[in-house]
């Protein structure tokens, strides 16, 4: 092999195994403790069938079916440039999960947001993750794969307007809307 091959191959392995490096710190924000944290969806790798690319091609939730007011589930918080739901945030995903399955006419659009860090395009793919690994959750909880669909805000819809921790904390988020099957819009 030649020694430009050699170096290119040399390149590549080390690229992959920086990026692989990177995103399995990505689950611990700064400051957070990784004993509080726990990994509930594995990698945006073991995504369910039907996700994705998939779910671009279907019909949105929000635009067949009318929005269910009698419910408002609080959002699930992230810690800085993590896609970890911390500990005391999985009960919020499990209220969502009994509330599908006790309403089985209802679906849900999980939304993935983030602070106003990191550029445009990174901010969209990571609230993207954050809303798989919510989605991977509820299914692996029971809930129908194909009663869920994901989105992601990136920065562009704040919860709190700030350029601080305590905004930044409060925007880093993923929420839930809750639709109705049999109230057609």
């Amino acid at each position: 092999m030649k020694f430009s091959t050699m170096m290119a191959v040399f390149a590549a392995t080390l690229a992959l195994a920086v990026t692989g490096c990177r995103y399995d710190k990505a689950g611990a924000g700064a400051g957070d403790d990784p004993n509080t944290m726990t990994d509930i969806g594995g990698t945006t790798d073991d995504l369910t069938e039907g996700s994705l690319d998939d779910l671009a091609a279907e019909k949105r939730f929000e635009d067949m079916y009318a929005r269910c007011t009698d419910v408002d589930f609080a959002p699930v918080y992230f810690g800085f440039d993590s896609t970890v739901v911390p500990a005391e945030e999985m009960g919020k995903i499990d209220e969502v999960a009994q509330h599908l399955a006790s309403r089985t006419e209802r679906v849900v659009v999980v939304e993935g947001h983030c602070d106003e860090r990191g550029s445009n395009e990174y901010n969209v793919s990571l609230g993207e993750n954050r809303a798989i690994i919510i989605r991977n959750y509820l299914v692996q909880n029971g809930v129908d794969a194909g009663r869920i669909q994901t989105r992601s805000f990136g920065e562009e819809k704040p919860a709190v307007e700030g350029h601080d921790e305590s905004a930044w904390a409060k925007n880093r988020r993923g929420e839930f809307g809750i639709y109705d099957t049999t109230q057609k819009k």
